[in-house]
């Protein structure tokens, strides 16, 4: 994990150890019409997902996870939780059909609270939801005041000055409910991107499947390297993990940058695919002097490197979401084109 948070690591092993028992039992406190209602609720403690939600302790049925790789947003640290509702059951897809993406069944919800360590203590920023819904994905944003008491639906986004852990201050993005369809949009509906099977560890999956809240256990899962063991792994998986999870899920078809050509998915084989020696389908000021995404060996002459260490508008991606250099990833994708973009 990025930014190590005490509390989600000791949810997590609270989690695996004591859940199965509690798998059936209806959530006290849960507000189940909150998540499948056709309404936008004002406070994220309409829905009752925390029993204490300043520390962010959840409710029992409520699930904390993480991912082996994450996304990265300037380096916050976030919180993950899922809700599945009582009685019901999510059904494991295999890694190779889109990732394992989970199927989650309506009424359950995705949460995940963004967070920075200003002055040794941590300030909640954001939490966004995933409200699974009979129309399909709900997004909706909610932005915490500076007591900490409480977070509010933001429905316009907001800007927010925050000194990050790499140094500088920046203007931090809290999306409006309309930009979460840029990255959670697939053929024109909004769905989840991180809860796939690749990406989540077989002992979380394994208790999921033990409590009744899985199915079972999808072929394929925890196959991207845990981000904090990158250096041990091939470069090859190093980077292609952090590419599928900070872009894939805009460069991809039916995503907002199919148009680009590019997919950078896990499971593309198809090196042209992924950049390798393809010319820019619009060749404009994002590409520099460079005429091609990835050239093996060359990640000083990669538009793809060159556009992922660039802040400036028009030219950095990914386009949301930041307003640093994450020079972590950066190094991992430049250590894969290095030995060859394989």
């Amino acid at each position: 994990m990025r930014g190590p948070i005490a509390i989600m690591a000791a949810a997590l092993l609270a989690f695996a150890g004591a859940l199965a028992v509690r798998a059936a039992a209806p959530v006290a406190g849960v507000a189940d019409a909150a998540i499948l209602a056709d309404v936008m609720p004002p406070k994220l403690s309409d829905f009752g997902f925390f029993a204490d939600a300043p520390a962010q302790v959840p409710r029992d049925g409520v699930v904390p996870y993480r991912l082996n790789t994450a996304l990265w947003s300037d380096g916050a640290d976030k919180l993950r939780f899922v809700y599945v509702p009582a009685g019901a059951r999510a059904r494991a897809r295999d890694a190779g059909d889109d990732g394992g993406l989970l199927d989650l069944p309506v009424g359950s919800a995705l949460i995940k609270t963004f967070a920075f360590t200003e002055d040794g203590r941590r300030r909640l920023i954001e939490t966004r939801l995933l409200l699974h819904r009979a129309q399909g994905w709900v997004a909706l944003p909610y932005l915490w005041n500076a007591e900490q008491t409480e977070a509010r639906l933001a429905l316009a986004g907001a800007r927010l000055p925050i000194a990050t852990p790499q140094g500088p201050t920046i203007s931090y993005r809290v999306p409006n409910k309309n930009q979460c369809k840029e990255c959670h949009g697939v053929d024109g509906a909004v769905v989840p991107i991180g809860t796939k099977a690749r990406n989540l560890a077989h002992g979380w999956l394994a208790a999921m499947v033990s409590a009744g809240r899985l199915d079972r256990m999808p072929q394929g899962a925890d196959a991207v390297p845990l981000w904090e063991a990158r250096e041990a792994a091939s470069a090859v998986a190093a980077a292609r993990g952090y590419l599928d999870v900070n872009c894939a899920h805009c460069h991809r078809p039916g995503a907002s940058a199919s148009n680009s050509g590019l997919d950078l998915r896990w499971e593309q084989a198809d090196r042209a695919a992924l950049g390798v020696m393809k010319r820019p389908v619009a060749a404009g000021r994002g590409a520099g002097a460079m005429l091609f995404d990835v050239v093996p060996g060359k990640p000083d002459e990669s538009i793809l490197t060159h556009r992922m260490a660039s802040t400036e508008p028009g030219v950095a991606m990914p386009e949301l979401g930041k307003d640093s250099v994450d020079a972590e990833g950066l190094a991992v994708v430049r250590r894969w084109i290095e030995e060859g973009a394989k």
